[in-house]
């Protein structure tokens, strides 16, 4: 099975902390849902009939599609690719984006899932991201949402300098009061060449601190297992039964396919991008061809997205897995390599998996680079 991603690179402004592939420019934005869906044509050969059981539309902002292009992709989608019956169909959306008609037109479609970029229920912190709806909104689109949409999913962010805990334990409890049953919550990073990373180098917004995020995430981690979620993926936490089947796609290592202006497609030993330039991808397409660069995979390139994204899950990394792709040899080096993070409690071994123990969690990544082949 796969998994089909789109993205909608268009935005109503830009949030201040955001690198993703965007433009506030809808002016051509009818242009490329025309050249995506002859790319959806195209390349529907790529998943040699998978049955596809997830489709994601990410961004950008997806919900600034109207209820004609997003049929308009999905009548695409019907005639070219073997979608499941049950298929996970997840649409991002901006809380400014969905009022009571939006709903109603979204729940027509085929979308099953929404999840809403709600960030925080404060103002504060909204005005500081840059961010085009109020705090109001965010909990009012949710209690709208909630009668239409079962599967809900919302981003939180943590980690800010001017959040304190006692006020990111308000956003937690604010969550959990809407009866949600999945969470998106990541630290707040600082990217290269965003308006963040330039007011933080200007003195206009305080540094980052780690212990800060820290401490932040071990709030996340008590409060969300007392509300009776799992924590399945460093970033991720559901209630039973409501485990994101296409974020999980991509941390299984399963393949997918990319569509859009910077998308990124996955066979299983092969990677491609789009280009991240609409009006070049748009050009592209309208010749016929594919505006995409492809990466095989090294032995040694497969071994460390596997090491990355295992570690981050619940489900950890299978040592037999590793012996059956990689060979014993490989298999012996990643344990002694791993022994320093055993013996100091952040990895431990249980049912042949290596995995992250609550200690290791927040370190994740570090850890896993640690573990790489060089």
């Amino acid at each position: 099975m796969a998994g089909l991603y789109l993205h909608i690179p268009f935005c109503k402004k830009a949030c201040h902390y955001c690198n993703f592939h965007f433009s506030t420019n809808q002016k051509h934005k009818q242009d490329l849902i025309e050249a995506l869906c002859k790319e959806l044509q195209l390349r529907a050969k790529e998943l040699k009939s998978a049955p596809l059981q997830s489709i994601y539309f990410g961004g950008g902002t997806p919900s600034l599609l109207s209820l004609e292009d997003l049929n308009t992709i999905f009548h695409t989608i019907d005639n070219s690719y073997n979608v499941k019956p049950d298929a996970e169909i997840t649409l991002e959306a901006n809380p400014d984006d969905l009022p009571p008609k939006k709903i109603q037109a979204l729940a027509s479609t085929p979308i099953n899932r929404l999840s809403i970029g709600i960030q925080s229920f404060f103002d504060e912190d909204l005005q500081l991201m840059n961010r085009t709806h109020s705090a109001k909104e965010a909990r009012r689109c949710i209690e709208m949402a909630t009668p239409y949409f079962d599967n809900i999913t919302i981003d939180l962010l943590y980690g800010m300098p001017q959040m304190s805990n006692v006020r990111w334990e308000k956003n937690l409890q604010i969550a959990f009061d809407l009866k949600l049953n999945h969470l998106s919550c990541y630290a707040l990073t600082v990217e290269p060449k965003t308006a963040l990373a330039h007011f933080i180098k200007t003195a206009q917004h305080p540094p980052f601190n780690d212990t800060v995020a820290a401490q932040h995430f071990q709030t996340l981690v008590t409060a969300t297992a007392n509300a009776g979620f799992t924590h399945y993926e460093v970033c991720s936490f559901a209630k039973p039964g409501y485990f994101s089947k296409h974020n999980s796609s991509y941390w299984l290592g399963k393949p997918y396919l990319g569509v859009g202006p910077s998308a990124h497609s996955f066979d299983g030993k092969k990677r491609s991008w789009n280009v991240s330039n609409n009006k070049q991808y748009i050009n592209t397409i309208a010749r016929n061809e594919l505006p995409l660069t492809s990466e095989l995979l090294t032995l040694e390139n497969r071994f460390n997205e596997y090491i990355m994204t295992g570690l981050r899950t619940m489900w950890g990394v299978s040592l037999k897995r590793i012996e059956e792709e990689f060979g014993l040899g490989v298999q012996t080096s990643l344990i002694n390599n791993a022994h320093g993070y055993l013996a100091s409690e952040t990895l431990k071994i249980e049912d042949a998996h290596l995995k992250m123990t609550p200690k290791g969690q927040f370190l994740s990544d570090g850890i896993a680079s640690d573990l790489f082949i060089v």
